[in-house]
C-alpha cells in the first residue's frame, strides 16, 4: 500500500544558526497574528517567513507578493547556508518528549519520511476530516512559488510490533542531527538514518500498510493539487518523481506516547437561558446530575475525573457542563443506547459513537434546537483544549451580554482507534473533533521538490 522513500531534508545549518528554539515555529494554521509577530521578534530567519500563515488568519490583503517574499527569501537562505541539505537520502527518527496535561512525562516516537501521493479513493491514505478550498488554493501557491513542503502532515499506522520504530532505533546514527525545546517547553530531536538495509525494510514493512492523517488534510490535499501541476507541465512526470511524494510524521497507533486531547466547546447560546431552563431540556435525552461543594475550578476538574472515570468502563458518551452566568456545573450522560435517540439513529454506526457527533447532533440540535447552519452562520461555537482557559472565555463572556448564554461543554478525547475506525468508513468527523499533542515543529525539516531528482525507490535499484 503506502510508498515510503527516504529523502535529502534541508536543514537550518548549526554553525549558522546555534538556537534552533528561535527559528521553528508551531504548525501554520495555529498561529495567531500576534503569535507571528513574536516569532519572528525572535530571529530573523524564523520559519514564520517562509511557511506562511494562512490567508482565513488575515493575511490576503499582501496578495501574490507574500508568496514571492517567502521564495526570494527560502533561495537567500539557502544561498547563505542559513540552510544546508544533507548529503544522503535520510528517514529521520523523531521523538518528542513532552509533559502530557494530566502532569505524565511522555515521549511520542515517530519517523519523518516520503510518502507516495494517492488519492483518497485509492484507500491507501485515509482522511477523517473535510478540507477547505480556500486555505488549499493559499497553501498550493506558496508550494508552488518556493517549490517546497515546510512542514510535515502527521499521520499514524499500524504496528503492534513496534516493527518500525525498532528497525529505525538499531540503525540510527549515534548523535542526534537536532534537538530543540519548543515554545511549551516540549524537547523535540532528530536522528537521521542511512543505513540501505533499514531503510529497505521500512519501506517494506509499509508496502502492506494504509497510513491515517492525523493531523495536515490541507496539506495534503496541497500536494495532491502541485502534482497536478506538474503533470500539467510534464505529462510524463516519472514516478520517482519529488511531484509524486509528500513529507511525513509517522507515528504508530500503538505507541505509548500518542496522546489525543479532547476540545471543548464553548456554545453561546442565542438568547438568555437560566440553568434550571437549560437542565429541562436537557433531561428530555439525559441524565444531569449537578455538581455542587466547590470553587468553579474544584468543580471542573471533578467533572473532568468524572468524566474519565466513566470513559474507563464504558464507551458510551459523557458530558460536562458549565452555565457560566449562574456559576453551576453538571455531569451528563444518555438515558438510552445512541442508536435509540432519533437525531442519531440514521447516522453511520462509527459516527453515533463519537462524543462530538453526540454532543452535535443531540445535544445542540435535538435537545436545544439549534440548527447546525445557524451556529455556524452566527459562529455560535468556539473551540477550547485548555478547559480553565474555556472557562474564563466563558466567565467573561456572561457579564453584562443578556442576548447570549454561555455554555461551555466538557468531552472526553476521540480515541485513536475511532479515527482510524472513521477512516476505514470512508466517513468524515466534525470541525475539531481531534486534537494530537504534541503538535509536530515547522523548520527542523523542509523537503524540497527539484524537477529532474530522482527519489529512492528500492525496486528500481536507487
Amino acid at each position: 500500500m503506502a510508498l515510503i522513500a527516504p529523502f535529502r531534508g534541508l536543514r537550518f545549518n548549526p554553525d549558522k544558526i546555534t538556537r534552533l528554539e528561535e527559528v521553528v515555529t508551531p504548525p501554520y494554521d495555529v498561529i495567531s497574528e500576534k503569535d507571528g509577530a513574536k516569532f519572528l521578534e525572535k530571529n530573523a530567519h524564523n520559519m514564520i517567513q517562509l511557511d506562511l500563515r494562512t490567508n482565513s488568519h488575515g493575511a490576503e490583503e499582501e496578495g501574490d507578493d507574500r508568496y514571492r517574499k517567502a521564495k526570494s527569501l527560502f533561495d537567500a537562505w539557502q544561498e547563505q547556508e542559513i540552510l544546508v541539505r544533507d548529503e544522503e537520502p535520510c528517514i529521520y527518527l523523531y521523538y518528542i518528549d513532552y509533559t502530557h496535561p494530566s502532569g505524565r512525562r511522555m515521549t511520542r516516537k515517530g519517523l519523518i519520511s516520503l510518502v507516495g501521493l494517492a488519492e483518497f479513493s485509492e484507500g491507501i491514505v485515509r482522511p477523517h476530516e473535510k478540507t477547505f478550498d480556500a486555505v488549499i488554493v493559499d497553501r498550493m501557491r506558496l508550494t508552488d512559488e518556493c517549490r517546497a513542503q515546510f512542514s510535515q502532515v502527521f499521520s499514524i499506522y499500524n504496528d503492534s510490533g513496534n516493527t518500525v520504530i525498532s528497525t529505525l532505533e538499531k540503525s540510527r546514527e549515534p548523535r542526534p542531527v537536532s534537538s530543540v525545546r519548543d515554545h511549551l517547553g516540549n524537547t523535540h530531536t532528530l536522528w537521521r538514518v542511512t543505513d540501505r538495509q533499514a531503510l529497505d525494510a521500512v519501506i517494506s514493512y509499509f508496502a502492506d500498510q494504509p497510513v491515517y492523517i492525523a493531523d495536515g488534510h490541507h496539506r495534503y490535499t496541497t500536494a495532491l493539487g502541485c502534482r497536478k501541476n506538474a503533470l500539467r507541465r510534464n505529462p510524463d512526470l516519472p514516478p520517482d518523481s519529488p511531484f509524486n511524494f509528500i513529507m511525513m510524521y509517522l507515528c504508530a497507533t500503538e505507541d505509548e506516547g500518542l496522546s489525543v486531547l479532547p476540545t471543548h466547546r464553548l456554545l453561546e447560546y442565542p438568547e438568555a437561558l437560566s440553568a434550571d431552563r437549560i437542565v429541562d431540556r436537557l433531561k428530555q435525552g439525559l441524565e444531569v446530575e449537578e455538581i455542587n461543594g466547590g470553587s468553579r475550578e474544584v468543580l471542573m476538574a471533578e467533572i473532568l475525573a468524572m468524566m474519565n472515570e466513566s470513559s474507563m468502563t464504558s464507551t458510551a458518551p459523557v458530558f460536562g457542563l458549565y452555565h457560566a452566568g449562574e456559576d453551576r456545573s453538571f455531569f451528563l450522560k444518555l438515558k438510552d443506547s445512541v442508536d435509540s435517540y432519533p437525531s442519531l439513529a440514521g447516522k453511520p454506526e462509527v459516527l453515533r459513537e463519537l462524543d462530538v457527533v453526540v454532543l452535535s447532533d443531540l445535544l445542540f440540535h435535538e435537545l436545544l434546537g439549534l440548527e447546525h447552519m445557524r451556529i455556524v452562520r452566527e459562529k455560535l461555537v468556539s473551540y477550547y483544549s485548555d478547559p480553565d482557559e474555556a472557562m474564563d472565555v466563558a466567565v467573561k463572556k456572561s457579564v453584562g451580554d443578556n442576548q447570549r448564554t454561555p455554555l461551555l461543554f466538557l468531552l472526553n478525547p476521540t480515541r485513536v482507534s475511532q479515527v482510524t475506525d472513521v477512516a476505514d468508513s470512508g466517513e468524515i468527523m466534525p470541525h475539531k473533533s481531534t486534537y494530537f499533542y504534541p503538535k509536530i515543529v515547522t523548520g527542523l525539516l523542509i523537503n524540497k521538490l527539484v524537477d529532474g531528482e530522482k527519489i529512492y525507490m528500492p525496486e528500481q535499484g536507487r
